[in-house]
């Protein structure tokens, strides 16, 4: 098994339920195992993690991203159903209990601050769509990661005028699912209206608005009540045993759809207190969303250029090769962080070059091992990717591999601008 840009973290598991406080909120802590299918392929592009796709609640149910992306590339990657970097539940239907033409509109008051994304992810030749908050008046929005991760080009949508741009990422929090982006030339926008103080509580009425089914125009609007406080859940790809975890979750009966990732959940007052993110599938309705506060955390920290091992500033560095783990480190990590060869040599093995990229460029092929970067020894996928992760697309540097006829090659390349990390 390959991975591919942002490769989904991998594991399996089973559900389940804890008691307890957290966080200083009132109600029960309540833990959901979520199952992913890991996608087919990784193109290296620095140290990035994505959630995974095709995702099983408690091993009945199934959730994932609630954002919607076209079907080209399920069908590629042996996927079904939406989402931003794989999706969960039917392509043909919807990732709620509810058809999502079924669902009512969102109010003029609830439109405001609210956008429609759509990414093209140019390296699967799909496309991705998804909701987003307008922060500033001047185009910065908050979604998730996942909504955006890989995209190679963003346009963004204010859903009150309908005034489309173009969008660039500030910077993402993969392991937390928070994106920033900025739009291009954005001016005068209304605001998304915050209750920050974080004050939720069991029972409270709640609204999920956003983009349900990536369809575009007046958001969809799901009304529900907060059943749980501080959930966590904990996104696994299937034959894998590593995993993503979400913690101090808003769990709601709202039915959040796919295409909703990123949009609004509003309390009674029609004021923000959470993110959209997640869902269920299946006999149970289930919501998650991220407390505004903590979602504006991240965004503060990335705003301020604070990189880290989860935030990424900007676009990660890209190399252009895609790497798989050998037999020996099985399907357990789709990094391959055990040893990895071709043949006999250790390193990290090219299973596929993306054309026109730096890799491409030197000279890789299918079949080559990786096994140095800027002279330092490369033992596996994961030691590339995180050695990539340190490094800044426009950045000089040495790469050293084997060929599939055992013959050593070194080149100087100029690491490119990746997709969105």
């Amino acid at each position: 098994m390959n991975t591919v840009d942002g490769a989904p973290a991998a594991g399996t598991g089973e559900g389940a339920d804890g008691a307890g406080a957290g966080g200083g909120r009132a109600g029960r802590r309540r833990s959901v195992a979520i199952l992913s299918a890991a996608a087919a392929a990784t193109v290296v592009a620095g140290a990035t993690v994505g959630l995974g796709v095709n995702s099983v609640v408690a091993g009945a149910a199934t959730a994932g991203p609630a954002s919607s992306s076209s079907a080209d590339i399920h069908t590629a990657l042996g996927r079904s159903g939406y989402g931003g970097y794989g999706g969960y539940g039917s392509s043909s239907g919807s990732t709620g209990s509810t058809d999502s033409s079924a669902l009512a509109s969102a109010t003029s008051a609830q439109e405001v601050g609210v956008v429609d994304i759509t990414s093209e992810l140019g390296y699967d030749q799909a496309e991705s769509a998804g909701t987003g908050l307008v922060l500033t008046s001047t185009g910065e929005i908050l979604t998730n990661n996942h909504v955006i991760e890989d995209a190679t080009s963003i346009r963004v949508t204010v859903v009150a005028t309908g005034a489309s741009y173009a969008a660039t990422v500030v910077g993402t929090d993969a392991t937390d699912d928070v994106a920033v982006l900025q739009l291009s030339n954005a001016s005068g926008l209304g605001t998304a209206h915050l209750d920050t103080a974080g004050d939720v509580a069991l029972g409270d009425a709640v609204t999920g608005v956003g983009n349900a089914g990536g369809v575009g125009g007046t958001p969809s609007a799901s009304p529900g009540t907060v059943t749980a406080l501080d959930a966590t859940i904990t996104t696994q790809a299937e034959q894998s045993a590593a995993s993503e975890t979400l913690n101090g979750l808003i769990e709601t009966d709202a039915d959040i759809q796919a295409g909703d990732s990123g949009g609004p959940l509003f309390n009674a007052s029609d004021e923000v207190i959470g993110i959209d993110t997640a869902a269920s599938q299946g006999g149970e309705t289930q919501g998650y969303a991220i407390p505004i506060e903590d979602a504006l955390a991240i965004a503060g920290r990335i705003e301020a250029g604070q990189a880290s091992s989860t935030i990424t500033i900007g676009y990660p560095a890209f190399l252009g090769v895609e790497v798989a783990p050998s037999a020996a480190s099985g399907a357990s990590d789709p990094y391959g962080s055990s040893a990895e060869s071709s043949g006999t040599v250790t390193g990290a093995a090219v299973s596929g070059v993306i054309e026109g990229g730096p890799a491409s460029a030197a000279g890789l092929a299918a079949g080559d091992t990786i096994t140095a970067l800027n002279g330092t020894p490369i033992a596996s996928a994961q030691a590339l990717t995180q050695a990539l992760g340190t490094l800044a697309p426009g950045r000089r540097v040495s790469l050293t591999w084997t060929d599939t006829a055992g013959a050593a090659h070194t080149a100087e390349v100029t690491l490119a601008q990746g997709p969105a990390a």
